[in-house]
């Protein structure tokens, strides 16, 4: 198997961490500026990490919310470089939709709202010219658990 570097695009609250937990927990490493709440500056740390993981040949999960194509580019060309296969995981929902999941959360899973409608803005939909090997489109059910179709 080769290594994977996934990188999920997607707003707060659309349901990538309950994701990543369901389906890649057990076989890749979870890369998140949210698990880096004390570090000074997460992007540097982020990306050290990411080398660490995929250098020692350990598939990984980013999991931001990496709205923006320059958001993504660094991921991309680090996994790149070290030879792993790029798959995105584009989470299509609504500001609106994840606004009302937020308002469910409790503690430090809630986001200040403001942060869904400002990561709204900024959403581009991934393309496969970014530099993926793959991309998927990941909607959550209405009953729960996750409808996953491929894109372009």
């Amino acid at each position: 198997m080769s290594v994977e570097c996934i990188v999920f695009v997607g707003l707060p609250a659309s349901g990538k961490s309950t994701f990543y937990r369901q389906r890649f927990a057990a076989t890749h490493t979870h890369i998140s500026k949210d698990l880096l709440p004390k570090s000074a500056n997460k992007s540097v740390r982020q990306a050290r990490d990411l080398r660490a993981a995929l250098g020692a040949g350990q598939s990984v999960v980013v999991d931001n919310t990496n709205p923006a194509v320059a958001d993504r580019a660094e991921v991309v060309t680090v996994a790149r470089q070290l030879g792993a296969r790029v798959i995105g995981y584009y989470f299509a929902a609504t500001a609106r939709e994840c606004a009302g999941r937020n308002r469910g959360r409790e503690g430090a899973a809630r986001v200040p709202p403001v942060a869904i409608f400002t990561a709204a803005k900024r959403l581009v939909v991934p393309t496969r010219e970014e530099g993926f090997d793959e991309l998927w489109r990941v909607t959550i059910r209405p009953e729960g658990g996750f409808d996953v179709e491929a894109m372009g």
